[in-house]
């Protein structure tokens, strides 16, 4: 008979975040490991919300508003995979991830321009929020009535610590193009380099602590030697991760973990954040970074997905042409944005506010994709949107109808 799963880390809602000596917000190969894993173990991971804790279940989005950013976000780990050596394959096959019982919620944010921003700032600046609750497979919001969908489960954030090298050149390339924007774009914040206030390092403190805040990598991008904030709804139940090892032991983390999100996730905070519990089988791939050559992180999607017919996912295209007519060279990110604008004044016929379909099409099953990249001046990207999620018709053939579909949380 197999053997009970163990727990590797527990979590507390009742401490602080950043009092929890099993988490971190940094990436730095120093910060001290939690504990250790063996290749070929399964093991469950507790996990804080990326926040910490910060957003609450209410009616309100003043705690979307008054974010502290510098916190975020809060991993736990790192692990020591026993036996992983510079140069190996890590090998983390997600078997299952699942919110607590006692804690069956999550939160959508469109976070205020000063404070976050995001894909759609200009036409979205205030915060807003919409709060989910999970009802098995399933989600539906009292914030955006006439929805309900399964969630792809998934975390944000997986991936190894850098060595001291990798990490300088993280921040020697940030940096650089921190550097070079402040006149390519001026006053636009291009890279979030390290930043010593609110570091959490799991037990580091004094000189270590002081060297973390100092040196270490924010964890709001990915990168590409070692994965980290993805935010791939595919690395779900099932997958097969193949992480780059950097340093002794792996130093394992996870976190962020989502419900669902729409590919883009581009309200920032866009997926259905939420606290859970991740299930992990670890293996390793002796010398695979050479042998295999897979330099930079590789994943296979799981077999778990929410399913709706190719035909039933109605797409707005977009191209690189922005809303007030000008003419982008083979521009993706305006391409991608004229696409997410025109499914938000499409979805508006039928009640919704502007903010509800920004905070929807962040979470929901929504497919996006670069549809042609060769036909200059003009990417045209795509973004579909299952009809299938609506308890009404939303179908171009069916004559739109305004009904009153209630209100996302707003700032007070």
């Amino acid at each position: 008979m197999p053997g009970k799963i163990r727990t590797a880390q527990s979590v507390s809602f009742d401490v602080p975040a950043d009092q929890q000596p099993y988490l971190h917000n940094r990436w730095h190969p120093d910060i001290p490991s939690v504990g250790a894993v063996e290749p070929g173990e399964t093991v469950k991971i507790e996990c804080l919300d990326w926040t910490g804790g910060q957003i609450g279940n209410n009616d309100s989005a003043n705690d979307v508003r008054d974010i502290d950013l510098s916190k975020i976000h809060y991993l736990t780990g790192p692990f020591d995979v026993k036996g992983a050596e510079p140069g190996d394959l890590l090998v983390v096959n997600i078997t299952d991830i699942q919110p607590f019982d006692h804690s069956p919620w999550g939160f959508t944010g469109v976070f205020d321009k000063t404070n976050g921003g995001g894909f759609l700032e200009e036409h979205y600046p205030k915060a807003a929020k919409a709060i989910w609750d999970f009802d098995g497979i399933y989600c539906s919001s009292r914030h955006i009535p006439g929805v309900r969908f399964p969630g792809l489960i998934h975390p944000g954030i997986l991936g190894c610590a850098p060595s001291k090298e990798v990490l300088a050149e993280w921040n020697r390339r940030e940096g650089s193009l921190v550097e070079a924007g402040t006149s390519t774009h001026p006053g636009k914040t291009l890279a979030h380099l390290p930043l010593e206030k609110s570091v959490h390092a799991t037990t580091a403190d004094g000189e270590l602590k002081a060297r973390i805040a100092k040196e270490g990598a924010r964890t709001v991008p990915g990168r590409p030697e070692h994965g980290g904030n993805v935010d791939i709804c595919n690395i779900s139940r099932g997958s097969k991760t193949y992480l780059p090892v950097h340093v002794p032991g792996a130093k394992f983390s996870v976190g962020d973990l989502h419900f669902s999100q729409g590919d883009g996730e581009i309200s920032f905070c866009g997926a259905i954040e939420m606290a859970g519990v991740i299930t992990i089988k670890f293996d390793l791939i002796k010398n695979g970074v050479k042998s295999r050559a897979v330099p930079h992180p590789v994943f296979l999607p799981g077999e778990v997905a929410p399913h709706y017919g190719p035909s039933r996912y109605l797409t707005f295209e977009g191209f690189s042409v922005d809303e007030q007519g000008k003419q982008h060279y083979m521009d993706a990110t305006i391409a991608y944005r004229q696409a997410c604008l025109r499914s938000i004044a499409y979805l508006k016929q039928f009640g919704y506010s502007g903010e509800q379909i920004y905070l929807l099409l962040s979470c929901a099953p929504v497919r996006g994709c670069i549809a042609g990249i060769v036909d200059i001046p003009n990417v045209c990207t795509t973004l579909g949107v299952p009809m299938d999620i609506f308890d009404f018709d939303i179908s171009i053939e069916k004559e739109p109808v305004k009904r009153d579909l209630g209100s996302c949380a707003y700032t007070s």
